[in-house]
């Protein structure tokens, strides 16, 4: 493959720019510029298809010349997962955009895969709805929050984006349409988009769930001092049936201080003095990290909840209106290497631990506590063999937990250096997936785990 992409030449490339450009258009179709690429590798031409027969027009041709193609939306994840061995045509879903035309409390919406999640939900909002979908990617488009796998808080209760589709239509790298759900088969194979990077198929459209916008939302805040104390605050809630929409944690990389003396006439201070996982610990973060639940539905019933919650957490919990300034955001920045750590909620705070004890000092941590699953940032000075070995130590410690560790996003040294995946068990499935969609593997080919 790569071979033959090489031996194009100037006329070929003129070729099949000038191809490109009868298929999308004009000011669609261009040579690809220097922030074309897709995980450091630079693409060589850039298609914004119309609508999906352009699209499977562009895959066609792509196939005709032997090249290979990574679909792209806002580029807000871009930098995710392996990078592509190659990356001839960068297949922008930008146009295959807009929301079907449902009635008006019809229980799903078809929406474009290239339409930014932000326009989905203004738009089904002035009916009073919603997708149950809060990626943290601002800007994100709806074909890129499935393709990356990515979810926000709601998925506490909603579950994943992917848990809520009904219906899918994607292209296959032979630029055949399909139709999935809705009636039609081969849902389960295509939920196997979700996550793979453009490497199965080119999203077209997703049909979703959707649900009234809720009445009230709350949010229960309260400051937590180490991760075994988020383990049992967590359990105390789940015991609660309180039916949380999401249960989020922030546990800041702040430099250690001395312990403060303990107030005689405080009890939540003693109390926490007293918790096993200050035993030998004679230093504590220098500000409480936090852990906060989001409650939603009617006024009266979200309020009665929030008073519970209040008194179950027994601490120094408020209630506000609006979420912390770090909801919804990742840990991680530009240039970090970025973790994803998945682990049974009873081991969270092992996995906490073990990551802080291999990196040597506290980390960023934020995510889904009430789930187990969270994120967190090593910083991009880090080199990559120091990175290795800290990844290497917290996989250790997962995997008598059955827990992951994986490596999202990374520095150039480090994604040379580290497997970013680990163990999966479902690569064989993965790999069918590939063999039967993209048996010539032009669709980015290398961005699935081990290799595909």
């Amino acid at each position: 493959m790569a071979a033959a992409a090489s031996s194009i030449d100037r006329s070929g490339a003129l070729e099949i720019t000038q191809r490109l450009t009868e298929i999308c258009g004009p000011p669609f179709a261009r040579f690809a510029g220097p922030a074309d690429e897709v995980a450091g590798r630079a693409a060589r031409w850039v298609a914004v298809p119309g609508g999906p027969h352009a699209a499977a027009e562009v895959l066609r041709l792509a196939a005709a010349h032997d090249l290979t193609v990574v679909p792209r939306g806002a580029g807000t994840k871009i930098d995710w997962g392996a990078a592509p061995e190659q990356v001839d045509i960068l297949l922008d879903t930008g146009r295959l955009a807009g929301i079907g035309h449902e009635p008006v409390g019809a229980a799903a919406a078809e929406v474009g895969a290239g339409t930014p999640l932000r326009a989905v939900q203004a738009t089904l909002e002035r009916t009073g709805q919603r997708l149950a979908v809060d990626a943290p990617s601002p800007g994100a488009t709806l074909g890129g929050v499935l393709a990356a796998g990515e979810a926000g808080p709601l998925r506490h209760r909603h579950g994943t984006p992917c848990d809520q589709l009904v219906g899918v239509r994607y292209l296959t790298a032979e630029g055949e349409l399909v139709s999935a759900g809705g009636g039609a088969p081969g849902l389960d194979l295509a939920r196997l988009l979700c996550g793979s990077q453009g490497a199965l198929g080119v999203l077209v459209s997703a049909t979703l769930r959707v649900q009234p916008v809720p009445a009230m939302r709350l949010w229960v805040s309260r400051p937590v001092w180490t991760p075994l104390e988020v383990n049992d605050l967590v359990r105390t809630i789940l015991a609660a049936h309180l039916d949380p929409s999401a249960v989020e944690l922030d546990l800041a990389a702040s430099g250690p201080r001395p312990r403060r003396p303990i107030d005689p006439t405080d009890p939540s201070a003693a109390a926490r003095a007293r918790h096993p996982s200050m035993a030998g610990r004679a230093r504590v973060p220098s500000r409480a990290g936090s852990l906060v639940v989001l409650l939603e539905g009617g006024p009266a019933d979200v309020v009665e909840r929030a008073e519970r919650l209040v008194s179950v957490l027994d601490g120094d919990a408020t209630v506000t209106h609006s979420p912390p300034t770090w909801w919804r955001r990742y840990p991680f920045g530009p240039g970090d290497t970025a973790l994803r750590i998945e682990v049974p909620i009873t081991d969270l705070h092992a996995a906490v631990y073990a990551l802080r004890d291999a990196a040597g000092a506290p980390v960023p941590v934020r995510g889904s506590a009430g789930l187990g699953v969270v994120h967190a940032a090593l910083p991009g000075t880090f080199p990559a063999d120091r990175v290795a070995s800290i990844v290497a130590a917290v996989r250790g410690v997962l995997l008598a937990r059955r827990g992951r560790c994986v490596v999202l996003s990374a520095p150039p040294p480090v994604r040379r250096s580290v497997d970013l995946w680990g163990e999966l068990t479902g690569l064989p499935r993965l790999r069918a997936a590939k063999e039967h969609l993209d048996p010539h593997h032009r669709l980015a080919p290398g961005r699935l785990p081990g290799g595909g």
